[in-house]
């Protein structure tokens, strides 16, 4: 099992736009970094796709921060979704986690249900399952919590029943998930 916390230890962003490519498919002389520090964010990607191929099942913490991903978990995807290596680019249909599990366990501060003044303004959820799902062809499941801030939010205090129940219900879902990936 390999464990990443991206928020104790976050990692770098890319250091240079051609390892948006693997070599095969980067045009030459694009990069632009230093060839030393492009080595070696190099060997870093590498690293943190064998880790991703490796998972039989992978679990994603991504807490709703400003409606988006956190930029940790941002940096991550980045260096994994690779065109042509993790993901199918033109005539490469590569998806090596296609089938994989995939769980998203993600929190919100607020309500973000349709009608309310927020809705829509999730954008973590969708990019999560656009790129483990659509791009790597993973099988996602998300697990979400809401209205997490109404412990300490006056104007989010009449909504805590309903925070209390939905943080109930994400830990028997993250539960139900993780008795039914159990690796043997």
């Amino acid at each position: 099992m390999t464990y990443r916390d991206l928020h104790a230890e976050p990692l770098p962003h890319l250091a240079d736009a051609v390892l948006h490519w693997p070599p095969r498919l980067r045009q030459e002389g694009a990069a632009t970094a230093d060839p030393g520090v492009l080595a070696a964010a190099e060997a870093l990607q590498n690293v943190l796709v064998s880790e991703l191929l490796a998972a039989d099942v992978l679990l994603v913490g991504a807490p709703l921060y400003n409606y988006s991903v956190p930029s940790s978990l941002k940096a991550w995807i980045d260096h994994i979704h690779v065109p042509g290596r993790t993901a199918p680019f033109v005539d490469d249909p590569a998806q090596p986690m296609a089938g994989r599990p995939a769980v998203v366990v993600t929190s919100r501060g607020a309500s973000y249900d349709a009608g309310s003044p927020t809705e829509g303004w999730d954008h973590a959820v969708p990019v999560l399952e656009l790129i483990l799902g659509t791009a790597l062809g993973m099988t996602v499941d998300v697990v979400t919590t809401s209205l997490t801030l109404a412990e300490t939010v006056p104007a989010l205090a009449p909504q805590r029943d309903r925070s209390r129940g939905e943080l109930a219900a994400a830990h028997q879902a993250a539960a139900a998930a993780a008795r039914r990936l159990a690796v043997p």
